[in-house]
């Protein structure tokens, strides 16, 4: 099973796009998964073309996106229950909102978004990953989103961009 991640998209926004090397892994992914700050339905319409997307909403999304998707959601894959959930919120970091999310959930992967900062790391037994962002990489030198691979094991895969 093939997942692209990614999150904070934030698009239309001026002349970004979607990068052709995020659209190419799209176009062998088994699932698309976008933790939200979409911003617009345009991002989830091109995306499906590619695979079946899977996603919540976040901070900056129009009321398009926020009727289409939840604040966060479960999926189950492959016998692995993968948390999604953007991270904004008051108080504490970003990584412990979206730890908190689920906190009521036995999962064994969060993916989330807000910070735009790619990570990965395990809090616990639950391997916690931020894919960053493929078109809005702030002050950080890279764009970037992932692609989880899960067979008889879970690998996951940053592309910097």
């Amino acid at each position: 099973m093939k997942i692209v991640l990614l999150a904070d998209t934030h698009l239309p926004s001026g002349r970004n796009k979607l990068p052709s090397r995020l659209l190419e892994a799209c176009g062998t992914a088994d699932l698309i998964i976008h933790a939200g700050d979409w911003k617009s339905m345009q991002v989830y319409e091109e995306l499906s073309q590619y695979a079946e997307v899977i996603g919540v909403s976040g901070n900056v999304d129009d009321e398009d996106i926020r009727r289409s998707f939840p604040l966060k959601q479960t999926v189950e894959v492959s016998d692995y229950r993968i948390g999604i959930v953007h991270g904004h919120g008051e108080g504490k970091t970003t990584e412990k909102r979206a730890l908190e999310a689920f906190e009521d959930e036995a999962v064994d992967i969060i993916v989330f978004g807000h910070s735009h900062i790619p990570m990965m790391r395990y809090a616990g037994k639950t391997l916690m990953i931020n894919p960053g962002s493929p078109t809005a990489k702030r002050k950080l030198p890279n764009y970037s989103f992932c692609i989880l691979h899960i067979e008889q094991e879970v690998r996951v895969e940053f592309v910097f961009l």
